[in-house]
């Protein structure tokens, strides 16, 4: 059964990518392409994987740049239907906006603080408050100017769901089954069902399911189905 997990397919192998969907589709419901795919296959890849696959796509591209700019690319993607494109909330409420005009079918999905940062590294690049009063501002900046869903750290996710109401769709990237939390470079990170239970619509979830392809498909498909039934079961 499919599990609100959104799979990392974090590779520059076309192929790779492409197993990783076809073992993964009974326990996953959406698969995020990235910067890395996006830049070694651009949209053409994109959509040969929406032809070959039928599947969802998360298009994480974090746009960041002029209003002007950011609608421009957020068009030039339009033909491929994502179900979710990203922005970084930091932007700002005119760059968000010009996203989620230019793609009004795509669910324009704002990036609040990356999950990658800790307090300190937030000072130090100049934001005035922690990581939680910081990330709500963002989500409710963001979705007053138009934003559908919201990317956050689990950590985040009880604090932004009470400030921007039950309707926008929350993303959370940092999930970690128990045995692996604090092993790698996310440094906010929670459960897959912990992170279900603040209140978070999907998980993203990477390397603890993709790892497992160096043991062949059937070790691919057995992780991403026990981490389904872990979300699924709580």
């Amino acid at each position: 059964m499919k599990a609100p997990i959104i799979l990392a397919v974090d590779t520059s192998d076309f192929d790779t990518a492409l197993a990783w969907i076809e073992n993964t589709k009974g326990s996953v419901s959406v698969y995020k392409l990235g910067l890395e795919f996006y830049l070694n296959f651009g949209s053409a890849g994109v959509s040969r994987i929406i032809e070959k696959t039928g599947a969802e796509i998360f298009l994480d591209l974090k746009l960041h740049d002029i209003p002007h700019t950011v609608a421009g690319a957020a068009k030039a993607i339009s033909h491929l239907s994502p179900k979710f494109l990203t922005v970084h909330a930091s932007g700002g409420r005119e760059m968000v906006k010009a996203a989620a005009t230019a793609v009004p079918q795509v669910s324009v999905t704002a990036v609040t603080i990356l999950t990658s940062l800790s307090e300190e590294d937030l000072f130090e690049v100049g934001f005035a408050s922690p990581a939680l009063e910081s990330a709500v501002a963002l989500a409710k900046m963001a979705v007053s100017a138009g934003a559908k869903s919201l990317v956050c750290s689990p950590l985040e996710t009880a604090a932004i769901r009470s400030a921007v109401g039950t309707e926008p769709i929350i993303i959370t990237p940092g999930v970690r089954p128990l045995t692996e939390v604090g092993s790698d470079d996310q440094k906010r990170t929670m459960t897959p069902a912990d992170a279900i239970a603040q209140g978070a619509n999907y998980v993203v979830i990477g390397r603890p399911i993709t790892s497992a392809w160096s043991q062949g498909p059937q070790a691919l498909r057995d992780k991403a189905a026990a981490i389904a039934s872990e979300i699924l079961s709580n």
